[in-house]
């Protein structure tokens, strides 16, 4: 395994000291009732920049060589990393330029440049501009910054390991991790089993891009990728060879989840914990809502949460979807009668079991005497849904 240990990851916290925030580890009440355990939240959410990529960042800039800052710096990043690198970058006197996808959301985009960085933008996902950042640093011989292998990196995300021991008085049974390219679940595994050999270390992946379930279950570093994610964070092809030598034998489980199950993840830490995460934030709390994790009675499980970094009108989308998932939100189309309270009597039948309607809106069916109502209606459960639709289909009505 390479050569990182607990005393490089206690030398990191000593560097970034005085430039990260130690975040909270907030209780989850409503989770911890729901599983009979105790649910834990490390909120790398309310770091600065919004994200946990600063502690590497910054440690691996505090490391470089003079002549190293001295030829600028250069990194490819989803847009966390980006972010890191930028502060650190300008807080320090360096020039920085950021490759990131042109997918990445434009919240961390705009926020890269507000930290002082050049930004360019290419590919769907992380390995497309890590390519063109590579492409970049052969043209103008700038240091090249990796987002997560890298001894510096993973040392500066290990720092959140000790937080936890220190923050829950060495009481930690579980920590589940997101897992991109494998950074953050390096550091927090190595510090976390030299405090305590015992300490379950638990990932978790978009089963999208599964890239380090799959390179366990391999053997070897091996490239996964299905479809894009709404966890852009994680949404790593490749994991790093120094990462994936550290998981394989630290690293416990990769769970995987669904796209719904992150959209629901993120809906429940809005509604439950009053806690905004982006997608790859809200894959740990996926895991136990999924039931994919299922923690013993009184265990002591902490589910960081990596960033919330997220774009508003992404957001406004997985609230959507996590709505509807839930069974919190129901969309139909029926066929009313074109005359006067036509629309009254189908309102009347959702109303009185207490549906309350979003949009109803009404065209031409083609039918001389009727019309056609597609309707969206806010409801409390998939029960309530199942009734609503039963009244809607006795009184004649049919849905389409």
């Amino acid at each position: 395994m390479t050569n990182i240990t607990l005393k490089d990851i206690q030398d990191a916290k000593k560097v970034i000291q005085g430039i990260v925030k130690k975040t909270d580890i907030l209780e989850s009440v409503k989770l911890s009732n729901m599983t009979n355990a105790n649910i834990y939240y490390k909120c790398e959410n309310l770091q600065k920049t919004g994200s946990f990529k600063l502690r590497g960042a910054c440690n691996k800039i505090a490391n470089l060589t003079e002549e190293e800052k001295a030829n600028g710096v250069i990194a490819s990043s989803a847009g966390n990393h980006a972010q890191g690198v930028a502060l650190g970058a300008t807080m320090n006197g360096i020039d920085a330029t950021i490759v990131m996808p042109s997918t990445a959301p434009l919240a961390k985009v705009t926020a890269t440049k507000g930290y002082g960085a050049k930004v360019v933008l290419d590919g769907l996902v992380y390995d497309d501009a890590y390519a063109k950042a590579v492409e970049i640093q052969k043209e103008t011989g700038a240091t090249f910054l990796h987002p997560f292998n890298d001894k510096y990196v993973i040392a500066g995300q290990g720092t959140i390991g000790l937080e936890i021991f220190e923050q829950l008085d060495y009481k930690v049974d579980t920590i589940i991790c997101p897992i991109g390219g494998g950074g953050l679940i390096s550091g927090v595994a190595i510090a976390s089993k030299a405090l305590n050999p015992n300490v379950k270390i638990i990932g978790v992946q978009t089963a999208n891009i599964p890239s380090m379930h799959e390179s366990i279950k391999h053997g070897k570093v091996t490239t996964a990728f299905k479809s894009t994610s709404i966890a852009d964070g994680i949404s790593v092809k490749t994991v790093g060879d120094i990462t994936f030598e550290i998981a394989k034998d630290l690293v416990d489980e990769v769970i995987l989840v669904e796209e719904d199950e992150i959209s629901q993840a993120l809906l429940f830490l809005m509604e439950n914990q009053k806690v905004i995460a982006e997608g790859s934030g809200a894959v740990t709390t996926a895991a136990i809502l999924s039931g994919k994790y299922k923690p013993k009675e009184n265990e002591n499980v902490v589910c960081i949460i990596s960033g919330g970094n997220i774009d508003v009108n992404t957001l406004q989308k997985i609230i959507s979807i996590g709505l509807t998932k839930s069974g919190r939100r129901y969309s139909f189309e029926t066929a009313i009668q074109d005359r006067p309270g036509g629309l009254a009597e189908l309102s009347k039948i959702i109303s009185a079991l207490d549906g309350n309607i979003i949009t109803a809106n009404l065209s031409s069916t083609g039918d001389i005497g009727k019309l056609n109502a597609k309707m969206t209606i806010e409801t409390f459960n998939h029960e309530h849904i199942a009734k609503i639709k039963k009244a809607i289909k006795d009184a004649g009505f049919e849905i389409m």
